[in-house]
């Protein structure tokens, strides 16, 4: 009997490999979009895992989420030792991917993480469009950087790790244009020229991947969730930076209208735009920050206007203050400056009297 219940075992065993295999395959083979043909609405009819209860990404509310003292800054290992090798780039159809050499990795997690890869979402270039993932208190960036890890202490490689709750480890960083260029996203920029269609690949210089992230490594928001297009395992812990990195306007023009979704023998080219994806239900998922959440808490509008406001009304306020205290001081100045002069003006006066008084009255002659 025990070795039937063994076979048993050993026989479902690999009725289930069978069919998570082919459940692989044939997601691989399913053409998905953004909001096209098998759309953001359509991937938990092909891709079950993506309608699941901890998807990405989410809206960080500031005020709900739970401050852990345990959490330490990150720490990017081999980030910079980039070597002579270069970096291989290229567009799969949905954006444009940097594979990362195996030295580098990601330290300040339960694990040690080593990098596979690094990426970006964006969105039009249409006015008060974003083009993050992940938004803070519903509010986007203009686009966003991930940098995926695997756990390199538990499983040999990333195609093993990704289907597993602690599998993968993502940097999030939220992009937003400034007036200076970032020298650190030229390394990429300048060169998806190179692949402008899908499924083309070329080589480009190593560069220092750190200058990519934010100065700041050591406030962040840390969450479960999951990878952010299909098949969106529920396998990956999350670090979305509190600080944000800033572009020029050009380079963020030239991320939204340099590359194509479709191949290059397509008639129809179709610009690779608009490649996030909605921020997903919370559910019952805590937030974790870094940092307590008033010093790093993200300010409305409102309160943005009635600090101005306040700062306005206290310079007027002080102000007006000085300009009474000066004109105090100079009353009071003026005002002991005339008792001054009147009394210097009484004592010659009394001198005088006193002089007159003394002086000896003029004789008459015989």
């Amino acid at each position: 009997m025990r070795v039937n219940m063994d076979s048993l075992g050993l026989f479902v065993l690999l009725i289930s490999t069978f069919l998570h295999w082919t459940a692989a395959s044939s997601a691989d083979e399913i053409s998905w979009s953004y909001s096209g043909f098998v759309g953001q609405s359509e991937w938990s009819e092909y891709f079950p895992d993506c309608g699941g209860t901890s998807q990405s990404p989410v809206d960080v509310i500031t005020t709900q989420t739970k401050y852990d003292p345990s959490l330490v800054p990150v720490m990017p290992l081999g980030y910079s030792q980039h070597g002579n090798q270069p970096f291989s780039m290229h567009n799969n159809g949905h954006t444009v991917i940097v594979e990362l050499p195996e030295w580098m990795g990601l330290g300040g997690l339960p694990w040690f993480f080593t990098a596979v890869q690094l990426h970006l979402h964006w969105g039009n270039g249409g006015p008060g469009v974003g083009g993050s993932e992940h938004t803070i208190n519903g509010r986007s960036s203009d686009a966003e950087l991930h940098v995926v890890h695997y756990n390199a202490e538990l499983y040999p490689n990333m195609s093993a790790a990704m289907t597993q709750r602690d599998g993968l480890a993502v940097l999030g960083i939220l992009i937003e244009t400034g007036e200076e260029t970032n020298p650190g996203f030229n390394n990429i920029l300048n060169y998806m020229s190179r692949i402008r269609h899908a499924d083309q690949r070329t080589f480009i210089p190593a560069f220092d991947v750190q200058s990519l992230l934010p100065k700041d490594l050591g406030r962040y928001y840390r969450y479960n969730g999951s990878l952010t297009t299909p098949p969106c395992y529920q396998s990956v812990i999350w670090t979305l930076f509190h600080e944000r990195v800033q572009i020029s306007k050009a380079q963020l023009l030239k991320m939204e209208m340099m590359l194509y979704s479709s191949k290059v023998q397509e008639v129809d080219r179709m610009l690779l735009q608009d490649n996030y994806r909605i921020t997903q239900p919370l559910n019952h998922r805590i937030i974790f920050a870094s940092f307590s959440a008033e010093s790093g808490r993200e300010l409305s509008s409102g309160e943005v206007t009635a600090i101005v406001i306040g700062v306005m009304c206290g310079c007027v306020g002080v102000a007006v203050i000085i300009r009474f205290i000066v004109k105090t001081i100079r009353t009071k100045e003026t005002e002991k400056s005339q008792e001054i002069k009147t009394d210097l003006a009484l004592t010659l006066t009394s001198k005088a009297e006193r002089k007159e008084e003394l002086s000896p009255s003029p004789q008459t002659e015989p």
